[in-house]
């Protein structure tokens, strides 16, 4: 299990994950800032701030390949 932190106002999440490497988009329960998040053997590497366009642009992309993987 991760701890995260928001980068804007502080709030901590905890994560789990299946697999130990993530790369994508995170939003925080409390202020509702997006930020994308890089996990590597179950350590985060990086957070950073993005704009609600980039993640719904990233949420297209993300159901495009869902749509192709099937």
């Amino acid at each position: 299990m991760i701890t995260l932190e928001c980068p804007k106002c502080g709030a901590e999440s905890k994560l789990s994950f299946v697999e130990k490497d993530y790369v994508g988009p995170r939003r925080c329960w409390k202020c509702h800032e997006y930020f994308t998040i890089k996990i590597e053997d179950n350590v985060l590497k990086s957070c950073e701030p993005m704009t609600e366009e980039e993640y719904q642009k990233q949420q297209e992309i993300e159901a495009l390949k869902a749509k192709f993987k099937k």
